[in-house]
């Protein structure tokens, strides 16, 4: 498996020097240096903190209150290529200290709920724990994107302990329901696939997918809200 995976960011970082313009001296730094690894581990022992937290929380919220609040819990760290990219993008040079400081989505987690109301109730349980400081949110449910996204983001830090040091380490964290997930997925193809006919049909679709699917997940918000105002929780049918 390690060498399948050095395999494929040797490709990566191929693709990166000869597609970005970015210099062979720069390219081969990153792809040989220990501390660019090293990173990328860092990237992803954060992310180990944070899913532990949050099946902490879902797994005490399931004992409370007899469900689920998170329905299901995806992570990533950034490839090399993706990582090069959105430096280009920005314009920022490629190096170990650009990558720390410039980018906060190296690390992500995606955090899946059946209502509204769980997701703000997963992020300010997040916000409540005094080891994570939250460093940016924003809400794209309340204020959707132009094109129709919804979700909850968080940049929060999280301390990872290792055998010589301590590391407050960027983390976005993004808490949608699974209907905003299925739209962000279909608008997500559209995002990344080349030579697609009826792109500004389909953008408009999407738009009004968007509004149905919110006045959706608001509907199914209240259905539950007279569930629970009406009935008591059955102990031997939890889990």
């Amino acid at each position: 498996m390690a060498n399948q995976h050095e395999t494929r960011m040797a490709g990566q970082l191929k693709e990166a020097m000869e597609t970005m313009e970015f210099s062979k001296d720069q390219v081969e730094f990153i792809q040989t240096t220990l501390q660019f690894r090293q990173m990328m581990l860092v990237y992803q022992c954060a992310i180990k903190e944070v899913r532990t937290k949050l099946e902490i929380l879902n797994d005490e919220l399931t004992i409370l209150h007899g469900k689920n609040t998170i329905e299901s819990i995806s992570s990533r760290v950034k490839t090399p290529l993706s990582i090069f990219n959105k430096l280009k993008r920005k314009g920022v040079e490629l190096s170990l200290d650009a990558i720390e400081q410039t980018l906060q989505d190296v690390a992500g987690i995606r955090v899946i709920c059946s209502f509204i109301d769980d997701i703000y109730a997963v992020a300010d349980m997040l916000a409540r724990q005094d080891d994570i400081t939250i460093l940016n949110r924003k809400d794209y449910i309340k204020n959707p994107k132009p094109n129709g996204y919804r979700s909850l983001h968080l940049i929060l830090t999280v301390p990872v302990f290792f055998s010589n040091e301590k590391k407050q380490v960027k983390v976005e964290v993004q808490i949608r329901t699974i209907a905003m997930d299925f739209w962000a997925s279909l608008e997500h193809q559209l995002k990344y696939k080349k030579n697609i006919p009826n792109v500004e049909e389909i953008s408009h679709q999407l738009l009004v997918c968007s509004e149905v699917i919110a006045k959706t997940d608001e509907h199914m918000q209240h259905i539950r809200e007279m569930i629970d105002a009406g009935g008591t929780v059955d102990e031997d049918a939890v889990g």
